[in-house]
């Protein structure tokens, strides 16, 4: 006669909630949150408000207070203290709603597979294939349930993993009133992808002494360090006229293109840095003989190098113009700047992370971002913000995939941060 496997109620709820996150994921990532910066309105895209409207039900379903959505399409939610001890701080937890507009976000279709070592055909028909031989940090993964995409679409775990982690950690919190808490204030953002996440963020409303946004990538990871953020637009007018009788007259705009970008520094390009190492992004490039634009990213961790690299291309432009009689022009915009200067002197979050993960089994890592979150513009609006993982990788197109144990342990370790805050 076999004998009988007993399980406790916690182990069975635990189950239960691990089925619920992966359920939530799936469910967010059916809606189109694509967001457009060619639109003027908050949120970009109708999509976006209408996830913050189904995440909102959700959370007046498991009991949240306060949970409002915004004109400009911003969801914050209240979880209220439950503990008489004094002096708790109010710490908040911010995701993203939108998608990256950098790969087509319509119609994802995920899958969850088991992952052997062997590589994941995506999509058959177009030869699209996920391969630890390009990406070798698949061999963390060995036995572990990804969700994958089909390769026509981005998965969508950049965000919506960090609002199914934050949905679900507080959904446990109201489910055991007996973990001792104080008050914690949630918020869903639309727009971080096009850089204007934190244009609308009501900090005073908000209400925070200081937060964490839910936008990492693989497990363990804490941020605090982020890239020094500027995008430059250069416009060059060229002289197009036939090419017959084109000696001393032809100014090709799409050639001085090709001979600005040839200008600046070779080593300096996002496949050939790393780290600290920051990097000139040509991110687009379009025109004709008669004129031109081109879109660059400056980014760089420290700031006299920002500053410098800004330098760089002026002077670049200013060469051009010389040659060309002045054909040449550039804008430069910052977006944001390195968090690391507000948050050192209050390190004591960052290590409050870092305790939460250890009690929770895992290794922290503490790396900079090479790339920018809504919490460094937020930090410098007054609300110090670092940055922790989902487990999403490969984020921003086809390739993008999420262990599903990772995204349990994004939901565990808010839990443990909100139990010892």
């Amino acid at each position: 006669m076999l004998g009988t496997v007993s399980y406790s109620r916690e182990y069975l709820y635990q189950k239960y909630l691990q089925m619920r996150i992966i359920e939530r994921f799936l469910k967010y990532v059916a809606v189109d949150t694509q967001s457009c910066d060619c639109t003027q309105t908050s949120p970009s895209t109708p999509g976006q408000r209408q996830l913050a409207e189904i995440v909102a039900a959700e959370l007046v379903q498991i009991g949240m207070q306060e949970v409002e959505i915004d004109s400009n399409g911003y969801l914050m939610a209240t979880l209220p203290a439950n503990t008489q001890r004094e002096h708790v701080p109010v710490i908040g937890f911010i995701a993203h709603l939108d998608t990256s507009p950098d790969f087509p976000a319509k119609d994802v279709k995920p899958r969850i597979v088991n992952y052997t070592g062997s590589d994941i055909v995506l999509n058959d028909s177009k030869h699209i294939v996920l391969s630890s031989r390009i990406f070798p940090e698949l061999n963390n993964y060995l036995g572990q349930k990804l969700v994958v995409t089909d390769g026509t679409t981005l998965l969508g775990a950049d965000d919506k993993a960090g609002v199914a982690a934050i949905v679900s950690a507080m959904e446990y919190l109201i489910t055991h009133p007996v973990i001792s808490h104080g008050k914690v204030r949630i918020a869903f953002t639309p727009d971080e992808e096009i850089g204007r996440g934190a244009d609308l963020f009501d900090v005073e409303r908000f209400g925070c002494e200081w937060a964490y946004t839910v936008d990492g990538g693989e497990l363990g990871r804490v941020e605090y360090e982020n890239f020094n953020a500027a995008n430059a637009t250069v416009v060059i007018q060229g002289r197009n006229v036939h090419p017959g009788e084109a000696k001393g007259k032809m100014i090709n705009a799409v050639l001085m293109g090709m001979e600005l970008n040839a200008g600046l520094p070779p080593g300096e390009r996002p496949g050939l840095t790393s780290g600290y190492e920051g990097f000139y992004h040509l991110a687009h490039f379009s025109g004709n003989v008669d004129n031109a634009t081109l879109i660059y990213l400056i980014r760089d961790h420290d700031r006299v190098l920002f500053e410098e690299k800004k330098w760089i291309l002026r002077w670049t432009v200013q060469q051009l113009n010389r040659k060309y009689s002045d054909c040449v022009t550039v804008e430069i915009k910052d977006l944001y700047y390195n968090m690391r200067e507000i948050i050192e002197p209050k390190k004591k979050i960052v290590e409050l992370a870092v305790d939460a993960m250890q009690k929770t089994g895992i290794t922290p890592c503490v790396k900079p971002i090479r790339g920018g979150t809504d919490g460094a513009r937020l930090s410098f609006a007054g609300l110090p913000c670092p940055n922790l993982f989902t487990g999403g990788l490969n984020g921003h197109g086809p390739y993008e995939f999420l262990p599903v144990k990772s995204l349990e342990k994004s939901m565990e370790t808010i839990v443990q941060i909100i139990k010892t805050a």
